[in-house]
């Protein structure tokens, strides 16, 4: 017995608007096509406490030791590559697939100046937490006030 497909407009023009949105995305966050790595892909929060700056930034998915972190001067730079863990078979036919395995780069500039040599790095549930250390010139300084009798 034959079975009908029923044809959904609304469908085709899901894909297209997903295929536009790949578009977009690769035009609008910078992919860089000279070394592979395409740019602003990671999200990122960043905020200061009293003590250091914060970094955080989703990295679902990735082995801690893909993860690169540099610093040089106030310019933060993370990279690193989302590796398709199996290998396809070639018998393997996808009915969708939009997770991307690539590599990623992602560089900040810092509002402040920080202690690079305790800097710490944390990876827990696909979060990166870099905690950078304010310098000792730029902490808030407390200042105790005399009365004169």
């Amino acid at each position: 017995m034959t079975s009908l497909i029923r044809w959904e407009p609304f469908r085709e023009m899901r894909r297209m608007h997903d295929m536009l949105d790949r578009l977009m995305d690769e035009v609008f966050l910078g992919t860089r096509e000279g070394d592979g790595y395409f740019e602003g892909l990671i999200p990122v929060d960043v905020y200061q406490t009293d003590d250091a700056i914060i970094v955080e930034a989703a990295i679902p998915g990735v082995d801690p030791k893909d993860i690169d972190v540099s610093i040089s001067g106030d310019t933060l730079t993370i990279r690193g590559e989302v590796k398709e863990e199996r290998e396809r078979r070639k018998d393997t036919d996808y009915f969708l697939k939009e997770r991307r395995y690539q590599r990623f780069y992602r560089s900040l500039t810092l509002p402040m100046i920080f202690d690079a040599d305790k800097a710490n790095a944390e990876y827990e549930n696909g979060i990166l937490r870099l905690t950078l250390p304010k310098a000792e010139e730029v902490k808030p300084k407390t200042i105790t006030v005399k009365a004169k009798k």
